[in-house]
């Protein structure tokens, strides 16, 4: 959530790299994929779903506020209302293509690396980042741009902006693989988790839960986690 809500304050200043303009949030935004691949993979997608879950209500609380702190009439000695206001005032649309992107891309991601895993038992765990990666990256990267500028700037200049982003993503977490497997397995080994999914319900607004996880005996055991 920390990753989260840095990125979408800081989602408004962009770089150049070569022909591409980079958001700023973009160095920090697609570890919030590699969390979720953690958690699903170690977890199961019931962890990531309340992860997710959680990051979503945090990112429109810090937008609600955001609101609310812009439109506070400034104390008389407050001289920096207007540079505050630039960089803190919510952009409705923006705020929307932001909340719904993170939404569904996340769950593409999760419901992507959760089934990778049952397809793979467990093996291959490079097929599920980089796997579960495309397919979410691919999701949040096109909603994110339709919403926001479908109808404010030529489709042409949309896809534009939807291949460069999705290219440094994917790259950017592709790159992170070791760092991601380092995680994995230091949690796997020291908390002894290792979730499979079995007799999930992959229901974004489920409750409740029937988590697998297997034992050393090579079978599986079940609880209800709500």
């Amino acid at each position: 959530m920390t990753v989260l809500l840095v990125s979408n304050i800081i989602a408004l200043k962009f770089f150049a790299v070569g022909p591409f303009r980079v958001s700023s949030a973009q160095m920090l935004f697609p570890i919030t994929y590699i969390f979720g691949d953690v958690f699903t993979e170690v977890y199961g997608y019931s962890a990531s779903r309340r992860g997710i879950w959680y990051g979503f209500f945090a990112s429109f609380v810090l937008v609600v506020l955001s609101y609310v702190a812009v439109l506070i009439p400034p104390a008389p000695e407050f001289k920096d209302q207007e540079a505050f206001a630039t960089v803190f005032r919510p952009v409705g649309r923006i705020v929307v293509a932001s909340l719904l992107a993170f939404w569904l891309g996340e769950f593409a991601n999760s419901f992507t690396m959760a089934k990778l895993k049952l397809v793979t038992r467990g093996k291959y765990l490079w097929t599920r980042t980089i796997g579960s990666t495309v397919v979410g990256q691919a999701v949040d990267t096109t909603v994110v741009m339709f919403v926001a500028f479908y109808g404010l700037r030529s489709t042409h200049v949309i896809w534009q902006l939807i291949v460069s982003g999705y290219v440094i993503k994917v790259a950017y977490e592709t790159a992170m693989t070791p760092a991601t497997y380092a995680v994995v397995n230091f949690l796997k080994r020291t908390e002894g988790v290792d979730t499979y999914d079995y007799q999930t319900n992959f229901n974004p607004f489920a409750t409740g839960e029937n988590i697998t996880y297997p034992t050393s005996a090579g079978g599986r055991s079940s609880f209800t986690e709500t």
